[in-house]
């Protein structure tokens, strides 16, 4: 099976190429630039570098969020795009989750955190199954780093780039119960949510390639400053 994944969800960017759970290609950016001028242009390249064309694409993955409003569109719109020229089938995986995928073998409890801005993270807490995916200890969610941290109990192993800001706050609320993952293992990677969604497909977990939405959380600024308008 080739599955293409991509993740435009948050600062980063990554798209992979896999045959069976074998990664043949894997971009990664962490560039200032909109994630449209490097996703499309990495597809095209990873695939022309690998001898596969769109057609010989069985699967697509992407990361639905959450993350950023503008990343996350760019994402669906991409995949939907290339599925619907293809007749090929979708897999939706979690940001957190492909997160959390970085530090899979870890036993304890995996915490995933990304930066919303305005005093906010998006987070969940995990365990590995044992099957290559998670157990849900606490569903994703956009909340204050004060309180999720309240909900850890126990060593736990924290990633991501809400530590940015918060990682001073974490080893003070959970002194000498944190630990923190290497700088290469922060962000994202696609490879991570093409194999993930390959088991989700084996479990009749695909996305309906014209209806599926990104999952957001919250509502965007131009939401909320359009509903206070009198």
């Amino acid at each position: 099976m080739i599955t293409l994944a991509i993740d435009t969800a948050t600062k980063t960017a990554s798209v992979a190429l896999l045959r069976d759970e074998t990664v043949l290609v894997e971009y990664f950016f962490n560039l200032s630039v909109n994630h449209s001028e490097t996703v499309l242009p990495a597809i095209h390249q990873g695939l022309s570098m690998a001898g596969i064309g769109i057609e010989g694409v069985d699967l697509f993955a992407l990361t639905v969020g959450p993350g950023s409003f503008t990343g996350l569109r760019i994402g669906s719109s991409t995949v939907k795009g290339l599925a619907l020229a293809t007749g090929k089938p979708v897999v939706g995986v979690s940001t957190l989750e492909a997160l959390a995928y970085n530090a899979i073998e870890y036993p304890g409890l995996i915490c995933p955190m990304l930066d919303a801005r305005k005093g906010e993270i998006y987070a969940a807490l995990y365990r590995a199954d044992g099957d290559g995916l998670f157990d849900v200890v606490m569903e994703e969610k956009a909340t204050t780093p004060g309180e999720f941290l309240h909900r850890i109990d126990g060593e736990a192993l924290f990633l991501g780039d809400g530590l940015n800001e918060h990682s001073g706050l974490i080893r003070e609320r959970l002194p000498g119960r944190a630990r923190f993952v290497p700088s290469n293992r922060q962000a994202v990677r696609a490879s991570s949510v093409a194999l993930i969604g390959r088991i989700k497909l084996g479990r009749g977990e695909r996305l309906d390639v014209v209806t599926f939405v990104p999952r957001y959380l919250r509502r965007s600024e131009a939401e909320v400053r359009h509903e206070g308008k009198p």
